[in-house]
């Protein structure tokens, strides 16, 4: 098996020890990004702009090895507030996420001061695709 990591100051840096991604045999795996913003470390206020940096941030780590939102096939989603936000965090979702969708599972957990984080499974697109 080969597996590569990359970590970049174009995202928000790790909170440990840990890559922003690794990919092992054409499928890359992320870290559960956050919402905070790579160049300020500023996180904005309200469930919607949250996710729309954390996809953001998502989105820019994807980048890093040529891939894109549409390549994802699986996302984690952790909300602080599950049934208070999660209608304003499915908006965003669905409107940033290309159809057809990843498989999703959306949880409520306790995180340190945010209201949402996400990690995605993506794969690389092979000959053909």
């Amino acid at each position: 098996m080969t597996r590569e990591a990359t970590t970049s100051t174009a995202l928000p840096p790790p909170a440990g020890p840990y890559s922003h991604l690794v990919e092992a045999n054409g499928m890359v795996f992320s870290a559960g990004f956050g919402p905070q913003d790579p160049t300020t470390g500023r996180v904005p206020d309200g469930v919607a702009a949250q996710t729309e940096q954390v996809i953001s941030n998502v989105e820019t780590a994807l980048g890093l090895v040529g891939l894109g939102l549409a390549d994802v096939v699986k996302t984690t989603v952790h909300l602080q507030h599950l049934d208070r936000d999660g209608a304003a965090y499915n908006d965003v979702y669905a409107r940033r996420f290309p159809q057809p969708y990843p498989v999703r599972t959306t949880v409520g957990s306790t995180l340190a001061n945010i209201l949402v984080e996400i990690d995605v499974v993506a794969a690389r697109p092979t000959a053909g695709d």
